[in-house]
């Protein structure tokens, strides 16, 4: 058994990749997931307990927790059914509606608590860069300093928080997962829906987009698959 990392499982392809990313660097994992009053709550969680599944994690080993004040603090198409989710404009430079603010810090703040806890070393998470042009929470300079906080304000300021994704486009994640044997069929990505995907939410249009790019076949169900390469 190696050192134990806290890996934060949202259920989407970017977190399943991660997760395959620690048990690569040789980590017994351990799962979170959070519930913050997003419109696919339970799908997303259906996910999650899936690809734990997969990876042999115990339920002792899996935390779910509920932010469900961010849903009441609102202010993103994803918790605020007020305010429709988007149609993907992969060009657009501003930051969409889905954007939960300050979302990840909430994240990191209950996966850092939990790591000092159990004695976790290191806590991944999927943030990709290449989103950070709508999500100022997944940027590098973000976690770097994030990191400095958790050094600063922990009891023995060993915990890292790792982002092997942060670089990757959407292509070379679909690609590393596949090389690392990543659940990807069991993942889901979209925003709005729950049976099918709906496949053209920006989160599925990135995602169809990666794919296709990758030359590989998405396997999760859509509406429909326009075609974003």
């Amino acid at each position: 058994m190696g050192e134990l990392a806290v890996v934060l499982v949202s259920g989407g392809m970017d977190s399943a990749v991660t997760a395959a990313s620690a048990r690569a660097d040789g980590y017994d994992l351990r799962f979170l997931h959070l519930n913050y009053g997003q419109r696919t709550e339970k799908r997303e969680l259906k996910a999650f307990h899936d690809i734990a599944d997969h990876y042999g994690v115990p339920a002792s080993g899996r935390l779910v927790a509920s932010i469900a004040y961010l849903a009441q603090i609102g202010g993103s198409s994803l918790t605020d059914p007020n305010i429709p989710v988007a149609e993907a404009d992969l060009s657009n430079p501003d930051i969409p509606s889905s954007y939960v603010p300050f979302r990840n810090a909430h994240l990191l703040s209950i996966a850092v608590s939990w790591a000092e806890v159990i004695g976790a070393t290191r806590i991944y998470i999927g943030a990709v860069y290449e989103d950070s042009s709508g999500y100022p929470d997944c940027r590098p300079e973000y976690y770097a300093a994030f990191n400095e906080v958790v050094r600063l304000g922990t009891a023995k300021g060993e915990i890292r928080i790792e982002t092997p994704l942060i670089y990757l486009k959407k292509e070379e994640i679909v690609r590393r997962g596949v090389e690392l044997g990543a659940p990807l069929a069991l993942t889901w990505s979209c925003y709005q829906s729950e049976d099918e995907a709906c496949g053209v939410c920006d989160s599925c249009a990135l995602r169809l987009r990666g794919f296709q790019r990758a030359g590989i076949e998405d396997p999760i169900p859509y509406r429909v698959r326009p075609r974003y390469a």
